[in-house]
């Protein structure tokens, strides 16, 4: 039996459901930026990877060894610089400036013995004795003008130069009110020079003593700057030679090559330089040290003994000017014959340590004629005051200023021996420090020079091994 078909209704399809509209941005959002690097990191992170290679290891070695080299010579010309300037300032500034500050001393105790030496010969003060002490005051103003204009106010040179301004006006007056008082025949003429010397020894020889160790302080601290050594260039050029030494070994291994003659040519540039700096300041320390010691220091020692010897005379004749009219403290002898005795000794000693100190017999000769004359000076002297003591005062004056036997002519004698030995020894120190100071002539730009061709000659001998990667 047949069947008709089944009859059904076609299936129609399902459509895909819509997709969902886009959401709506959202005013004012932004995308997070990505974390950024900091320069420091990113130039690590280069280096690093450069690190990994050969070419990139040759490159970093090249750099810092160029460095070191340049940093070598920068910090050689620096020190160097610096020492050489101190080394001048001994010449040329410092050192003449304490022979300046020492003449003042000189000068003021030349003038206070002058004018003793004045008053004794009476009314008519003789013409050459006048000469002397406006010279001396002349002179005491002159380096008294030079040292202001080296100076500050504020410091210890400059309170001194202030003090001496002060005072030398007024020990000026006080020296003319006796010389016009005895003139005239006037007994306080005497008393008029006596204050005159209290005002000299007190106040204008202190305040010169003051300045002298000022200046001659700032000398040391001179010389002590340019004998310093150079303790950082030292270091930094031992550091660049090892790596200059550790670089071409490095070559050497790794490519079996003898030399390098970029990295050999900046080793021999570096090796000169730090010879150099060691030689030159070595010679500049040991010239220095000699200008010190045998000029300085005999110069320092032969200006006191002068100086000593000056106001020795001037207690000397103050002893016949006073007459015993100033005693001691404890009122048992002369105050100025005391304080003549008390200088005479430091002379001596001072005598003794100025020939120890010279070095030749130029320097020697006049010390030891120094000396000899002041054994003569302390035997006419105590002549001279045994027979003040037995009342015969003119026979004394004779003995001490007379033109001939006397005190005055062994003083002369000791005063032009101190000055032929400190003329030497000036010459001395002059010739000892301008060799110390040309010892480091050319030192600084030299090593500069060297440093950039040696850091040069390093960089073009990395470069040439750095072309056999391309």
């Amino acid at each position: 039996m047949a069947h008709p078909p089944s009859t059904q209704a076609p299936r129609t399809p399902v459509a895909a459901p819509d997709p969902a509209p886009p959401a709506a941005p959202v005013t004012g959002a932004r995308p997070a930026p990505a974390a950024r690097r900091g320069g420091w990191a990113t130039a690590r992170e280069r280096v690093r990877a450069a690190a990994t290679t050969e070419p990139g290891r040759l490159w970093i070695i090249g750099t810092v060894v160029a460095l070191l080299v340049v940093a070598f010579g920068a910090v050689t010309a620096w020190q160097v610089t610096d020492r050489a300037a101190a080394a001048d300032d001994v010449v040329s500034r410092s050192q003449p400036l304490s022979a300046d500050a020492a003449s003042i001393y000189r000068s003021l105790a030349d003038a206070d013995t002058a004018a003793a030496s004045g008053f004794l010969a009476g009314a008519k003060e003789p013409r050459a004795v006048r000469v002397r002490y406006e010279a001396d005051i002349a002179t005491a103003s002159r380096l008294l003008v030079k040292a202001a204009a080296n100076t500050t106010g504020a410091s210890d040179s400059g309170r001194a130069i202030a003090s001496l301004n002060e005072q030398l006006p007024v020990y000026n007056g006080l020296i003319e009110q006796a010389r016009a008082n005895n003139r005239q025949g006037f007994p306080v003429g005497g008393a008029y020079l006596r204050y005159a010397n209290e005002q000299m020894t007190k106040h204008l020889l202190p305040a010169a003593q003051d300045l002298y160790e000022a200046e001659t302080g700032r000398l040391y601290d001179d010389y002590d700057q340019a004998e310093t050594w150079p303790y950082a260039a030292l270091a930094v050029g031992a550091v660049a030679l090892g790596a200059l030494f550790w670089a071409q070994r490095r070559t050497y291994r790794r490519t079996n090559r003898v030399l390098n003659h970029g990295l050999l040519a900046g080793t021999a540039a570096s090796a000169v330089v730090l010879l150099w700096l060691v030689a030159g300041h070595a010679v500049a320390a040991a010239d220095l040290s000699d200008s010190r010691t045998h000029g300085q220091e005999s110069l320092k020692v032969l200006n006191d003994a002068r100086i000593n010897s000056l106001q020795a005379r001037a207690n000397e004749n103050l002893t016949l000017v006073a007459r015993g009219a100033v005693l001691t403290e404890d009122g048992k002898e002369d105050k100025y014959d005391a304080d003549y005795k008390a200088e005479m000794k430091e002379l001596v000693d001072q005598l003794g340590s100025a020939g120890d100190l010279a070095d030749d017999s130029a320097g020697r000769t006049p010390v030891e004629e120094a000396r000899g004359s002041v054994t003569e000076w302390r035997q006419r002297h105590d002549q001279a005051h045994r027979t003040d003591t037995d009342g015969d005062y003119e026979g004394a004056l004779e003995q001490v200023i007379g033109a001939s036997g006397s005190t005055g002519q062994s003083f002369d004698r000791v005063d032009a021996a101190l000055e032929k030995a400190i003329g030497h020894e000036q010459r001395e120190f002059t010739r000892a420090a301008s060799d110390g100071r040309g010892a480091l002539t050319g030192l600084p730009l030299g090593a500069a020079v060297l440093a950039v061709l040696g850091a040069a000659a390093a960089g073009v001998g990395v470069s040439r091994r750095l072309a056999e990667y391309r």
